[in-house]
């Protein structure tokens, strides 16, 4: 669904990583550690066509979701409304009931998001993409914030997308349960 050929990175006139390579098929998932600085999220970003790579390249299959670090939501706004904002886009606006359902938030749907916790925040920044339901998801640090049992939760999520057929990468320095998962240290 996703591969990286001999891939290298560049920020700020500084070579993070190079020659990276790996693939990821359908129900497979990669878990991308290191320590802070050395290229995770950058990694995910390229993955996502959000960056170029400066040497060898990406090649995949079907659309890629990306959880980033932060969340793009109207403080002021009801979780329900602010996330039909982004569901909407993606044209799974008729999805977001259920997706708030799967991610725990549904009985939160009429509260300013201002009012969440952080935990309640990063799981809704979870349910665009269960709503769009894209092939490939992109998670860069998924369970920062996340409380024990939502960082089970998460795990279910995570797994239920890969049983379905779907792939996953996942920069992280959380332990999250990834059965069967690759990993690739940077």
């Amino acid at each position: 669904m996703i591969a990286f050929e001999g891939v290298a990175c560049e920020r700020g006139g500084r070579r993070l990583f190079s020659g990276v390579s790996f693939s990821v098929a359908a129900g497979g998932a990669l878990l991308v550690r290191g320590p802070n600085g050395a290229g995770k999220s950058s990694l995910l970003r390229l993955a996502a066509g959000l960056l170029a790579p400066v040497e060898g390249r990406v090649v995949g299959e079907g659309a890629r979701g990306w959880l980033g670090e932060l969340h793009a939501l109207d403080p002021e706004l009801p979780l329900g409304r602010a996330l039909g904002f982004w569901t909407g886009l993606d044209g799974a606006g008729t999805r977001l009931a259920a997706a708030l359902g799967r991610a725990g938030l549904a009985a939160l749907a009429e509260v300013p998001v201002r009012l969440l916790s952080t935990g309640q925040r990063r799981r809704a920044a979870l349910v665009p993409l269960l709503a769009a339901a894209p092939p490939v998801w992109l998670l860069d640090e998924p369970a920062s914030g996340l409380d024990v049992s939502a960082v089970d939760l998460l795990g279910r999520l995570i797994a239920d997308h890969r049983a379905g057929g779907g792939a996953v990468l996942v920069a992280t320095h959380q332990p999250i349960d990834l059965p069967g998962a690759e990993e690739l240290v940077l």
